[in-house]
């Protein structure tokens, strides 16, 4: 094995051990839901930002403080209200009258985990706020730029059930999300477990950090260095043209959307100890990354056939590539 191949399968290991780590941690005040745990690890070692669409109460708050505890990363929050403004977001400059000079005070987008709780609450030019700090990770204020702290992840909430006094997300803000995903509703033994614990007394807060941002920015980067083969790619490639050509669909997959999925499966890869993609980390992730970037037709909808089931028909109508020796 060269010296090239060992220091890939090295780092390969450590992003799997930095994973476990955060998922046993976050595991220790959430019950279950290891899929969702999953799906915002991977986000988080993809420099990727996590769309939550769920209903109130099934710790979609308490998911995103686990993450940052876990990291011993600095936790910002946002509730986003129909009256906030921009500033809000990113900060203000105001005038100090005892120093006699204008001063910048940081809103909580200078977060390195940052929740944007009930994001759809707030009217479209606050939304905007958030989408250069996504994208770029840097925020401008008054003509100024600055960097974002890294690591830096948003994850948003999204209540699918109360549209009152709600606004949609713009195609811009939801394509700058890596996934989506949902914690739902516990079965009744996770439910039991999650009172017990309560009742037990167990401060749900209480989570050690099992890795620094230094160790994250790390093995973002050995994620990077994951081989992404051109059958593999060519079979990703398939799927987001399956999109585009969908008659159910009137928004298919942007190229940022090819970016993200193929990010997305170098990462599940390295959570799985591999330095290399397979066609099934790409099938696996494919709803979670494209779904919710696309647009169903008005008949479509009529039916009730949801962006989801679209991606899961498309990539099962796409071949998948046999490896051969």
């Amino acid at each position: 094995m060269s010296t090239a191949e060992t220091s890939s399968t090295v780092d390969v290991a450590s992003v799997q051990k930095l994973a476990d780590g955060i998922r046993e941690s976050v595991q220790r005040v959430i019950v279950g839901k290891s899929e969702t745990i999953d799906i915002a690890v991977l986000a988080l070692l993809c420099r990727g930002h996590v769309l939550l669409e769920d209903v109130p109460g099934t710790g979609k708050t308490t998911l995103a403080k686990a993450l940052a505890a876990s990291l011993d990363c600095q936790f910002g929050r946002i509730q986003f209200t129909p009256d906030l403004v921009p500033g809000d977001v990113l900060g203000v400059n105001f005038y100090n009258a005892s120093k006699g000079e204008f001063e910048f005070r940081e809103g909580p987008v200078f977060s390195q985990i940052l929740l944007a709780d009930e994001i759809n609450r707030a009217t479209p030019r606050t939304q905007s706020a958030l989408l250069e700090a996504m994208q770029e990770r840097q925020a401008s204020i008054d003509g100024i730029t600055s960097a974002l702290p890294e690591p830096f992840m948003v994850m948003a909430t999204l209540n699918p059930v109360e549209m009152e006094g709600t606004f949609p997300l713009p195609e811009a803000q939801l394509d700058r999300f890596m996934v989506r995903a949902s914690l739902g509703y516990p079965d009744r033994s996770e439910e039991s477990s999650m009172l017990d614990r309560f009742r037990a007394g167990q401060d749900p807060d209480a989570i050690q950090p099992s890795a620094t941002a230094e160790q994250l920015i790390s093995a973002r980067n050995a994620v990077d260095s994951v081989t992404v083969n051109d059958t593999v790619r060519d079979y990703l490639l398939d799927i987001v043209e399956g999109t585009r050509r969908s008659t159910s669909l009137r928004l298919g997959a942007s190229p940022r959307a090819s970016l993200a999925l193929q990010h997305a499966a170098q990462g599940w890869a390295a959570m799985n100890g591999r330095s290399y993609v397979l066609p099934d980390d790409v099938k696996y992730l494919a709803v979670p990354v494209l779904a919710h970037r696309l647009l169903a037709e008005t008949t479509t909808e009529l039916r009730g056939q949801a962006t989801a089931q679209i991606v899961g028909d498309i990539v099962e109508a796409t071949p998948v590539p046999i490896e051969r020796e």
